[in-house]
């Protein structure tokens, strides 16, 4: 197969949805076609720099004759000190196009046995599938089960994908960003060598088909606790683990809110469509809108000649993302507001993404914030020109939910939390023990995509017993969705496991703090317990690093407050239950 140097690879390392990058982390890259093997090491935004990679002659992906496999494949490794070690089989190279394969590392939680891995092996290109492809939806005179259509479209923060077909009971279910499951299923169904109009169109009806299964609950009103499957005999091809090519990536960032619908309705069209060679369908043909694009068609006239009379509109919500776009790019000279709302989230990602510059909050686009700009735009693969348009503005706003949402509480005034239960929690239960349950599963859900995200309002319902389930099959538990001994211990050592790993907490460091104990450990405790004590009533101590009489009445005071023995002591035990608090307030 003749070979050419025309691509680039980038390995793009985080935990916790993008919440934080994982820096020095070793990463191999191995040809399929030569054996040859080489090896770098993430930076601190958790990147490897962009590897030269050879593919194939790019004209064998615009040909819809061509019967060959149009791309490279490539094999990459993954160890990092903490996590599980990853290996990715199959990731797909196209000639003169970037690509991008992010990958969420799973901290090795407490007493989590070594020699595991996670290894994905990623399957072709959903348009070299022959199989025929007949998804059922709606259409256009058929009812929908009442009381299961939404009353409004929006674009959900995450979608759940069954993987496999709906009856596979086995099959798992991943929450996936909403943005993100449409890049894995662009880059999974089309080649991104095709005319960009011709990559619009695909994208538009990809978004659609989402849009449409969740707007009509077409899986929940029929049982099942997912969205959306990836089995294309009746959904859209989402491949687990799979690299994200970059100009599919930077559309779907400018566009994953607008979806196309017949005039004066007010669902997503149910947006029908197959490769058009192997098989055929009613709806779109994805090699067809390449012969179109070449034409000069625009992306809408492209999908009016498949779907006739339609129109592209944006939906009114984003749900869970903070702000929406202003409605023009920011660049240099811009004031206002929204330039004040780019500046506060950067400075706030910048705490788990310390290569973006930091910025005043002054509301002045100047050199500084288009610095930061640039960086932000180099670290999420967007294009470099330090201009917030709709794309750039997007990918903020989607980060800055990951990272502020990573392990902080949506309530205020929490009491002082215990760490075990008195006994058993289920369905129905209110309090304060329920919200730090969910905020256990919320954190772990960042990190572990098969537990679904939850609110955290201290009340026990079908969205935390479903978490719980999840959580109990993923480590191994009785999958009965109730909070015993068992669960309550492997939620917190889990828990721990990913703030100890992750930065998150300060792993208790061996020794006994006392009176008359000095250094950065007692700093650390005094800055906490000053924190805690703006909500809960312990007395205010001075920030020295020298473990006084002061400094152990503030821990007396805690103790008493957390139900621990009095002593005046920092051990083990009052340390976790000191950190612990730290992190709900």
């Amino acid at each position: 197969m003749a070979m050419t140097k025309s691509a680039t690879l980038v390995v793009q390392l985080s935990t916790g949805r993008e919440a934080l990058p994982v820096p020095g982390a070793g990463v191999t890259l191995v040809s399929r076609e030569t054996g040859r093997r080489v090896s770098f090491v993430s930076d601190i935004s958790g990147r490897t720099p962009p590897v030269p990679v050879c593919a194939p002659p790019r004209e064998e992906s615009l040909d819809p004759d061509f019967t060959g496999v149009p791309y490279a494949l490539y094999d990459v490794q993954v160890e990092a000190d903490g996590y599980l070690p990853v290996t990715v089989r199959g990731v797909q190279i196209f000639a003169g196009e970037g690509s991008v394969l992010p990958l969420s590392l799973e901290p090795r939680p407490l007493g989590r046995e070594a020699g595991l891995e996670e290894v994905y092996d990623i399957p072709e290109n959903g348009l070299l599938l022959t199989s025929e492809r007949r998804p059922e939806g709606p259409g256009e005179d058929e009812d929908v089960p009442q009381g299961r259509v939404l009353t409004t479209v929006y674009i959900p923060r995450y979608i759940t994908v069954h993987l496999g077909a709906p009856s596979n009971a086995s099959a798992q279910n991943v929450t996936v960003d909403f943005a993100y499951y449409i890049k894995n299923v662009a880059s999974s169904e089309i080649y991104p060598t095709w005319p960009e109009n011709a990559i619009r169109a695909n994208i538009y009806a990809q978004i659609s088909f989402a849009l449409n299964r969740i707007f009509t609950e077409w899986y929940p009103s029929r049982g099942y606790s997912f969205n959306i499957t990836n089995h294309t005999g009746y959904d859209q091809y989402y491949v687990p683990g799979r690299n994200i090519f970059t100009n599919i990536g930077r559309i779907v960032d400018e566009i994953f809110t607008t979806y196309i619908r017949r005039p004066g309705a007010l669902n997503p069209l149910f947006a029908e469509y197959c490769n058009g060679t192997t098989v055929s369908c009613d709806g779109l043909s994805q090699w067809g809108t390449v012969s179109l694009a070449q034409q000069g068609y625009t992306p809408l006239s492209i999908l009016r000649r498949f779907y006739g009379s339609v129109e592209l509109v944006q939906a009114s919500q984003v749900r869970n993302i903070e702000s929406s776009y202003p409605g023009s790019s920011l660049s240099l000279g811009s004031r206002g507001e929204a330039v004040r709302t780019i500046q506060r989230q950067l400075n706030r990602i910048r705490r788990n993404y310390p290569a973006i510059p930091a910025v005043d909050v002054d509301g002045i686009y100047g050199g500084g914030t288009q610095a930061a700009v640039r960086a932000f735009q180099r670290i999420f693969n967007l294009t470099q020109d330090g201009i917030v348009g709709r794309g750039t503005w997007n990918r903020i706003s989607n980060i800055y939910v990951s990272v502020t949402r990573l392990a902080e509480l949506d309530g205020e005034n929490e009491p002082l939390p215990n760490t075990r239960p008195s006994g058993v929690i289920r369905q129905g239960d209110r309090g304060e023990t329920v919200r730090l349950a969910q905020y256990f599963l919320r954190v772990i859900s960042n990190y572990y995509y098969d537990v679904r995200p939850i609110t955290v309002d201290g009340i026990f319902g079908s969205g935390t017993k479903n978490a719980v389930i999840d959580f109990q099959r993923r480590f191994g538990l009785s999958t009965d969705g109730i909070i015993g001994p068992a669960t309550w211990n492997s939620l917190y050592n889990v828990f721990l496991g990913i703030a100890n790993t992750s930065g998150l907490v300060v792993p208790y460091p061996g020794t006994l703090l006392r009176e008359g104990s000095r250094g950065d450990n007692v700093r650390l405790m005094q800055e906490y317990l000053r924190t805690i004590g703006t909500r809960y009533p312990i007395p205010w101590i001075a920030i020295d690093g020298i473990f006084g009489p002061g400094t152990r009445q503030a821990v007396v005071a805690f103790q008493r407050l957390a139900g621990l023995a009095v002593d005046g002591i920092i051990g083990r035990n009052t340390w976790d239950r000191i950190v612990a608090t730290r992190l709900l307030i």
